[in-house]
């Protein structure tokens, strides 16, 4: 959030803004010229932001229309103001009234009415008590006893004494300091008047948190002819604390009126004009009068000082912002629970009928005992009796058993397994008769059970009644409307229980998962601050705002190697502060080594360091990296980076259109830029082939016409980023692939204008276009030998390389029109940089290496896995995802070493090295998955052919899936395996 810094000021009055590259936005006041029609004695510049606000007990001038100054007034600057809605405040003085700026925005407030120096009630009140207790001395005085003497009141009236003593004594003081005040008024006063001079200040040196009295000879002002006249202004150049008050008329020699006010702590300089309170002004011949506050802040104390403050606001807002939240969550998350708990009461409700209803049933079909086969003693029983169950061996499958188990529940086997317990034989009765103790469960209305020929797990024969399980009624059971209210209760209890323990591992996941974010995001930054370290690094490595660092430079890896001395060149915020470059600091010895240093004073508004460095003060060789300069980011400021909006145009996006590492990049990448608060979006073709499941929001948009053809456009969210989806009507994306087609020019080619074409028809004005490859390398020369001079001339257009394999020409043309030029990794730009295509233009080629996207690449977090494990339980994690694999690919479930490969099948990857790796897997006993697609058809059948010869013999051991799969590339990765990935160039594998 932006807070304003600018104070409000007339309309008249100057600003001397022209000249200052402040950072600092102005906050106008609204309604304050109706119409938007200014006054003619307006001579400020309206782009500073600068107008009139008087408030609080201020006149209001926002609402009434300019009124045109009566030709009878020729001598004032005739200004079109506004009569005010309030009265104005008079100057009468308030000793020890002090005014704290408008704490809100920095900018707007009404300065305190303040007495002067020397406080008139004061006198009078200390003459009153001098006066009153003088009488009662001198009449007491009189009145001392010996018995005063004794019990110490001589003492007392000794100190009373010498308080009055003191306080006559500052009676005195009081009234010569006054009278000496006004002597030096009247000098000042008959001494402007004779001069001709109609302004003047007492003190004549205004100081800062100090009360002044200015004056004005009315007779000299153009407000000479009216009835009252107010002083209107603002400190620092109008930019601090405005302020209005009324004048009064002095008894001095001239017609001199002075109002009394406040100097704070922070001036450095009062700006002002006075006016009648209507439409007549004198603004000191459209200059405004000002007047300097020496001892105190200057321009550049002032500026850190409002950057301070802001600091203070914006941490204040942000506590408020988040409590604010803290509060929305808190009611969110009651709301949810209010809404869980009505969610489980119903299914509690439902639950408890269906059982009900199953009980029901049971118990029509229930009976006490069957002859010759079961029977309960005693008879009667109830919950949590001990009772005998009785089972006749020779009555079914387990005739034969040498043992038998009885596994029971009740109620329907509402509770599961309750009673498990082995049955002996009975010695007391006659014939094949078994029984086993069993302790009723409580709140049982039917038992439910079988006989097996051992307990669970190990059982193998059972008697279950024909399918039916045994049944039987509990003769003395609870009432059965007082068991149902206690089983719905048991069950909602249950289900609060279980959303509980949910919800717990839900957030203590998120807070994990956030933690683990943090320390990675941590590591990566420190890996980037130190990636430079041979050359250049800074401390503290985490550059604060408002605070000292110190620069480490070593020539000895640069261009400046040899020199005899290097000078240091830094600004902040790309170059573009408000305070302009530092001056060349000369570079001293460090205590490590061939490095240099260097320390400057980071400013508070400071959100990027930039720096170069030269081997003298005047300039002369520079090492500035490459044409690129040194840039540290900074921390804690007050300002941030302004978020750039950068556009992707591009064929493939991971996962719902990827052949290769293309659509993990562009994926990955835009959410990386997303995460730093740039506005990112993604134009992306609408091929018939897309996995539009994994697009949310998605929605038709608009459509425009182009090429002879309706194009549409759909909008939908791509884990989190924006994409734009074109669909010609002309069915040139309706092929089924996205690669493969033998118009693939043309097709692309088509995409490429007909996106630019969307960005000038749908008036967006990117910063950046971001186009990849030879499918989307016709952006680059579009762009600039056509749509920049259409209406999108203020982006820049960076091309990334990622397989120099395909296109060259397209690409080389791409390359020679970008304004940047990139590819996947250092290693990668090194083997590329003698290419025609490229070796021109190596000025401005980088490598920069692909990263992963930690969100959709973490085990702990993915959905695709069967189980979720981080480091601790790293072996049980990619066990569970191995065997999954084997299940999904019908290999065969064994301890055996799976290699997983997961590529684009193309030569750069070295198709005979992955060949290779595949049959001396299977040599050695080990199991093989491939994933991946060719764009080549010829090395696409190759791959076919070598997937069913492979299939066929080693079906149990081998897979290759030669298409796009995102589900099956995640249980790849993260399953118990080597991970590999293959290059002509570079080959490595991840255990």
């Amino acid at each position: 959030m932006d807070v304003s810094l600018q104070a409000h000021r007339p309309l008249s009055c100057r600003t001397v803004f022209q000249d200052r590259r402040s950072i600092l936005k102005l906050k106008p006041v609204t309604g304050f010229c109706p119409n938007g029609r200014y006054s003619s004695w307006f001579k400020g510049d309206l782009t500073s932001g600068v107008s009139c606000k008087i408030t609080a007990s201020s006149a209001d001038f926002s609402r009434r229309r300019q009124k045109k100054v009566s030709s009878s007034r020729p001598n004032g600057p005739g200004p079109k103001a506004i009569v005010p809605k309030t009265p104005i405040e008079t100057s009468i003085p308030k000793t020890n009234q002090r005014n704290t700026g408008d704490k809100k925005g920095f900018a707007s407030s009404t300065a305190s009415v303040v007495g002067p120096k020397v406080d008139v009630k004061r006198i009078d009140e200390t003459s009153r008590k001098v006066e009153e207790s003088s009488s009662r001395s001198e009449t007491s005085a009189t009145g001392r006893s010996f018995q005063e003497v004794e019990d110490g009141s001589i003492d007392k009236g000794i100190d009373i004494d010498k308080k009055l003593s003191d306080e006559a004594s500052l009676k005195l003081k009081l009234e010569m300091e006054e009278k000496q005040r006004v002597e030096e008024i009247e000098r000042l006063a008959e001494e402007n008047f004779s001069r001709g001079k109609k302004l003047f200040v007492y003190p004549q040196v205004v100081k800062p948190d100090q009360h002044i009295e200015v004056f004005l000879n009315k007779s000299l002002s153009t407000l000479n002819s009216e009835d009252d006249v107010f002083i209107m202004g603002a400190f620092n150049e109008w930019r601090w604390k405005s302020f209005t008050f009324r004048l009064s008329r002095k008894n001095l020699k001239g017609d001199w009126w002075s109002c009394q006010f406040h100097v704070p702590a922070e001036a450095y300089k009062i700006d002002f004009v006075f006016f009648n309170g209507k439409d007549v002004y004198d603004n000191n011949d459209k200059k405004d009068f000002c007047i300097d506050v020496e001892s105190g802040m200057d321009a550049f104390a002032f500026e850190d000082f409002l950057l301070e403050e802001k600091r203070k606001e914006l941490e204040k807002l942000a506590e408020e912002q988040a409590e604010r939240e803290r509060q929305a969550e808190e009611q969110r998350r009651i709301e949810a629970e209010k809404a869980a708990q009505e969610a489980d009461r119903a299914e509690a409700k439902a639950e408890t009928e269906r059982r009900r209803k199953l009980v029901q049933e049971l118990t029509k079909k229930a009976v006490r005992s069957v002859p010759d086969v079961w029977y309960i003693e005693p008879s009667e029983f109830k919950g949590k009796d001990l009772v005998r169950l009785y089972y006749n061996r020779s009555s079914g499958p387990l005739a034969g058993a040498k043992e038998l188990w009885v596994h029971g529940g009740h109620n329907g086997w509402s509770a599961g397994l309750s009673i498990v317990e082995s049955l002996v034989r009975s010695e007391e009765k006659d014939g094949d008769w078994w029984y086993a103790r069993v302790v009723v469960p409580d709140q049982a209305v039917v038992l439910d059970w079988v006989f097996a020929d051992g307990p669970p797990q190990n059982a193998t024969v059972y008697d279950n009644n024909h399918r039916h399980d045994f049944h039987a009624i509990v003769p003395k059971s609870i009432p059965e409307e007082q068991y149902w209210v206690e089983e719905e209760h048991q069950i909602y209890r249950k289900l609060q229980e279980e959303r509980r323990l949910r919800e717990e591992a839900i957030r203590a996941k998120a807070k994990k998962t956030a933690l683990m974010k943090a320390e990675m995001k941590e590591r990566t930054l420190r890996r980037y601050l130190l990636s430079q370290k041979h050359i250049v690094y800074t401390e503290p490595l985490d550059v604060q705002a408002g605070s000292m660092v110190t620069i480490f430079y070593n020539p000895a890896n640069t261009a400046l190697h040899g020199k005899p001395e290097v000078w240091f060149r830094c600004s902040f915020n790309h170059w573009a502060h408000r305070s302009g470059p530092l001056p060349p600091q000369k570079m001293v010895p460090a205590e490590n080594g061939t490095h240099v240093k260097a320390t400057v004073m980071v400013p508070l508004d400071a959100y990027v360091m930039d720096f170069v460095f030269s081997e003298s003060e005047e300039g002369g060789l520079f090492d500035n990296k490459n044409d690129m300069d040194y840039h540290i980011p900074v921390f804690g400021g007050v300002l941030k980076e302004s978020p750039m909006h950068i556009v992707h145009i591009t064929v493939e996006m991971a996962p719902i259109g990827k052949v290769g590492g293309l659509g993990d990049v562009v994926t990955s990448l835009s959410r990386a830029v997303q995460d730093l608060n740039h506005h990112v979006d993604v134009i992306l073709p609408k091929y018939d082939c897309l996995n539009l499941s994994n697009v949310k929001e998605f929605q038709y948009k608009r459509s425009y016409s182009w090429g002879g053809t309706e194009i549409k456009v759909w909008f939908g969210k791509v884990e989190g980023v924006s994409v734009y989806f074109l669909e010609p009507q002309n069915g040139l994306f309706y092929a089924g692939c996205i690669y493969g087609c033998k118009n693939d020019a043309e097709r692309f080619g088509f995409f490429c204008h007909a996106a630019l074409e969307y960005l000038l028809q749908s008036g967006s004005h990117p910063d950046i276009i971001h186009c990849h490859d030879w499918s989307s390398a016709p952006v680059a020369w579009l762009y600039k030998d056509h749509y920049m001079h259409y209406g999108l001339s203020k982006a820049r257009i960076v091309f990334t390389i990622h397989n120099l394999e395909f296109g060259a020409h397209f690409i080389g043309k791409a390359v020679t029109y970008s304004d940047k030029s990139t590819t996947v990794s250092h290693t990668y730009s090194k083997e590329i940089a003698g290419n025609p295509a490229v070796a021109p233009h190596l000025y401005k080629f980088h490598g920069i290496i692909n990263g992963i996207d930690q969100d959709i690449w973490d085990p702990y977090n993915d959905g695709f896995l069967p189980i979720s494990y981080t480091s601790e339980n790293v072996v049980e994690g990619k066990q569970a995802a191995k065997e999954a694999l084997q299940q999904r690919l019908g290999l065969k479930t064994a301890d055996l070493p799976v290699i997983g490969i997961i590529t684009r099948l193309t030569q750069q990857k070295g198709i005979h090295l992955i060949k290779h790796a595949i049959w001396r897997t299977l040599e050695r006993n080990g199991q093989v998955v491939l994933l991946g697609s060719a764009p080549d058809p010829r090395i696409q059948n190759e791959f076919v052919n070598l997937a069913n010869q492979l299939h066929s013999t080693h079906g149990d051991r081998a897979r290759l899936c030669l298409t796009y799969d995102e589900p099956l590339s995640h249980l790849v990765c993260w399953s118990e395996c080597c991970f590999t990935q293959f290059s002509t160039s570079l080959s490595y594998i991840c255990i």
